[in-house]
């Protein structure tokens, strides 16, 4: 790379460094264009989209049928607010409700912005339905638990950076361990002000921990019996990502054919976001039946963009797009052969310890301490073997696809990674 190549990605580093708040860490990468499952840099250099925008590029980058969707909506109509109707959100709430099997929808933004609704939800269900005292509902969490990052999702957090020096915190919410039916029946026991449980499916950013195949119906019984909600955060889970159209899948009207046998688990809230937009515009959404969603009146909480006519036109590609291409089903194959594939060479590895996950929601473990720069090392080899990955946990690094990915780029993959992770081997 010439030192003027070079100096166009440095410039644009420099830009965000000097103008912008310092509030994440990127890998030294200047991204200009994207399509399907590659992204270009600024000086033209084609890699593999190894992170998908944290699962939000699951249909591809720039999808024509999405980016159509989103240019023909707004040059028509682009925001009302909620003080009036548009032609496109009923039609959104109405698709999508009956496409993961609820009642209604309330539409928003943002993962944590959905996170934040469906915890005042869950409050109100409590007051107004359960009968809990006004003030005294609890939240039950697990550790290592990632919503998002808001004064209140980061009160039940145990992730020091985000936490430190942004109090005071929320309270009403208990801490279990995750994975552990035990501690959710202690915690259920003998404590009538608990009005539900937020639990992901599978942990994502605690380096992609995945449950024992029992645990969430068990879960959700132990909630059945105590008048407890079940709230299933799939803002990255879900949308095909695990190889099912929700890592849930109980509350879906999924066609895989390989979710057979698997428990399903339809929960009382439904969080999603990140793929609801196709990686084009943002798009997040609750979803509940009557007896939980109708809690929630005139004025009682809101967004002037939530349900915004583009969102509606972009969700509504794109979940078609999940239907149509069948990127469930793509996922579940595909993730079986990559995990197979990298076992192989696990199998005698000193630098690489595991790989877990499901569907094309996977994650391995590298050889090293959290507090090491080992897998940030070998993500910077990936980027310069064509790969773009990200860590998680100092020693966990991520790898979530598109899920547009051929049999074909998977394999070729897998080989950028097993020769990357050769170059670190003792």
């Amino acid at each position: 790379m010439s030192i003027t190549e070079q100096t166009l990605s440095q410039q644009a580093i420099d830009l965000e460094n000097k103008y912008g708040a310092h509030n994440y860490h990127p890998l030294p990468v200047v991204l200009s264009r994207g399509e399907g499952v590659y992204v270009w840099d600024v000086e033209g250099k084609k890699y593999y989209d190894f992170l998908s925008a944290y699962s939000a590029v699951n249909q591809g980058h720039c999808h024509p049928k999405i980016v159509d969707a989103m240019t023909k909506q707004a040059q028509t109509l682009s925001l009302t607010s909620r003080a009036f109707h548009n032609d496109m959100l009923g039609k959104y709430e109405k698709y999508a409700s009956e496409y993961f099997n609820f009642d209604k929808l309330l539409p928003m933004n943002t993962g944590a912005e959905a996170v934040e609704t469906a915890l005042k939800i869950c409050r109100r269900w409590a007051y107004e339905k359960k009968g809990i005292a006004e003030n005294q509902a609890e939240i039950i969490v697990c550790n290592n638990n990632f919503h998002g990052r808001t004064t209140t999702i980061i009160s039940f957090s145990n992730d020091p950076v985000a936490r430190n020096n942004f109090g005071p915190y929320t309270n009403g919410f208990i801490k279990v361990a995750y994975d552990n039916l035990e501690e959710l029946e202690a915690a259920l026991e003998g404590n009538a002000n608990v009005a539900g449980f937020l639990v992901e499916p599978i942990q994502g950013e605690a380096g992609v921990y995945v449950p024992a195949e029992d645990y969430l119906r068990k879960a959700k019984a132990l909630c059945e019996k105590h008048n407890v909600l079940f709230i299933a955060d799939e803002v990255q889970t879900g949308i095909a990502r695990t190889g099912r159209l929700l890592a849930t899948c109980g509350n879906c009207n999924c066609e895989n054919k390989d979710c057979s046998g698997t428990p399903d688990v339809k929960p009382d809230i439904l969080i999603l976001g990140k793929a609801m937009s196709g990686g084009a515009y943002p798009v997040s959404a609750v979803l509940a039946d009557d007896p939980i969603m109708n809690v929630i009146t005139p004025g009682s909480h809101g967004s002037t963009f939530g349900g915004n006519p583009i969102a509606a036109a972009v969700a509504m590609a794109a979940l078609d797009v999940v239907n149509d291409e069948k990127l469930a089903e793509n996922a579940y194959v595909l993730g079986n052969l990559f995990r197979s594939e990298l076992n192989k060479y696990i199998e005698n590895s000193t630098i690489c310890q595991l790989v877990r996950g499901k569907g094309l929601l996977n994650a391995i473990v590298i050889n090293d301490s959290e507090e090491s720069d080992t897998a940030w090392n070998i993500c910077m080899r990936l980027r310069d073997n064509g790969l773009l990955a990200k860590p998680t946990h100092g020693n966990i690094i991520r790898f979530a696809p598109p899920l547009v990915m051929t049999e074909a780029e998977l394999l070729d993959c897998v080989l950028i990674i097993v020769k990357t992770l050769k170059e670190f081997e003792v």
